[in-house]
C-alpha cells in the first residue's frame, strides 16, 4: 500500500466526522436528554413525589417488561395485534391506493363522491367500534375492519392530490410527443405523485395499528389491546407503560420499514430528515 493510499484510509475517520458532525451531535444531544429524564423521572418516582400506581419508576417499567415479554402468553397476543394491524393496513391503503388513482383520473367521479368522502372523513371513526363487534363478532375480524376505515382516507387524499399536482405543461408534453394515457400516468403522473403517497402510507400504518388497538379495547379476548385493558382494570400499571413501551417500539419499527422502502422505490426524491 502505497503512502498516499495510507494517508487517505488515516483520514477517513476525520472526514466521516466532518460530514456528520452536526448529525452525530444532535442524536447525542438527543440521547443525553432521554437519560436525563429517566433520570428525573426515576427520582422523583423513588423518592414518592409520583405514586407509584400513576406513574411508576422507569426500573420497574423495565422489569416487568423483560417478564412480560418472555412469558408464554405474549407471543399469541403480540402476533395477533400484527396480524390485524398488517391485513388492516394491506386492505386499507391497498384499496385507498386504487380509489385515489380512479377519482383522481375521473374527475366527474369525483365530484359526485367527494360530499360524502369528505362526511365520511369527518365521522369520528371510533364510534364505528361497536358496530363492527356486532357484525363481525369479537374474533379478528371487526378490528381489522377497524383499522382499514382508520386507515384508509390518508393514503386516499394523498393519492388524489399527488395526482393532481402534476404540472400541466409537462401533460402537454407529453401528449405532444405522442403518448398515451396510460403512459403518461405510468412515467409522469404516478412517479410524480409517489412522494405524497408515501406521506399517505407512513400516516395509514400509523393510523392502522391504532384502529387494531381500538378495536381491541372494544371487545376481544387476545391482542396487546386486551392486555392493556385488563392490565388497567387490574391497576397494574408497570405492565400497561410496558405494554405502552412495545406498542411505540412495534409503530416506529413499521415506520421505519416504510420509509426504508420509500427510499428505494423514490430514490430520485429526497424529502426532509428528521
Amino acid at each position: 500500500m502505497t503512502q498516499g493510499a495510507v494517508s487517505r484510509w488515516s483520514d477517513r475517520p476525520s472526514r466521516f466526522w466532518k460530514a456528520n458532525r452536526r448529525r452525530i451531535a444532535e442524536g447525542a444531544a438527543s440521547i443525553a436528554l432521554l437519560v436525563v429524564l429517566l433520570i428525573g423521572w426515576e427520582i422523583l418516582s423513588r423518592v414518592g413525589f409520583f405514586h407509584r400506581v400513576i406513574l411508576p419508576a422507569p426500573t420497574d417499567i423495565w422489569r416487568d417488561l423483560i417478564s412480560l415479554v418472555t412469558a408464554d402468553f405474549f407471543a399469541v397476543n403480540f402476533w395477533t395485534t400484527i396480524w390485524e394491524l398488517a391485513a388492516g393496513f394491506v386492505l386499507g391503503a391497498g384499496g385507498a391506493l386504487v380509489g385515489g388513482v380512479v377519482v383522481a383520473t375521473l374527475p366527474t367521479l369525483k365530484r359526485i363522491l367527494y360530499p360524502y368522502i369528505i362526511a365520511f372523513q369527518n365521522l369520528p371513526k371510533i364510534v364505528l367500534a361497536p358496530i363492527f363487534i356486532t357484525w363481525f363478532g369479537f374474533g379478528p375480524e371487526s378490528k381489522i375492519a377497524m383499522a382499514v376505515v382508520i386507515c384508509f382516507f390518508p393514503t386516499f387524499i394523498n393519492t388524489i392530490v399527488g395526482l393532481e399536482s402534476v404540472d400541466p405543461q409537462a401533460v402537454r408534453l407529453m401528449y405532444s410527443f405522442r403518448a398515451t394515457r396510460w403512459q403518461t400516468f405510468r412515467l409522469l403522473a404516478f412517479p410524480h405523485a409517489l412522494p405524497v403517497i408515501f406521506a399517505g402510507l407512513k400516516t395509514s400504518l400509523t393510523f392502522a395499528i391504532i384502529g387494531a388497538l381500538v378495536g381491541e379495547f372494544v371487545g376481544a379476548r387476545i391482542g396487546l389491546g386486551h392486555l392493556i385493558t385488563a392490565y388497567n382494570f387490574q391497576l397494574r400499571t408497570t405492565y400497561v407503560f410496558a405494554l405502552i413501551l412495545i406498542v411505540s417500539a412495534l409503530g416506529l419499527a413499521l415506520y421505519l420499514a416504510i420509509a426504508w422502502l420509500e427510499r428505494r422505490i423514490v430514490f430520485w426524491h429526497r424529502g426532509p430528515e428528521l
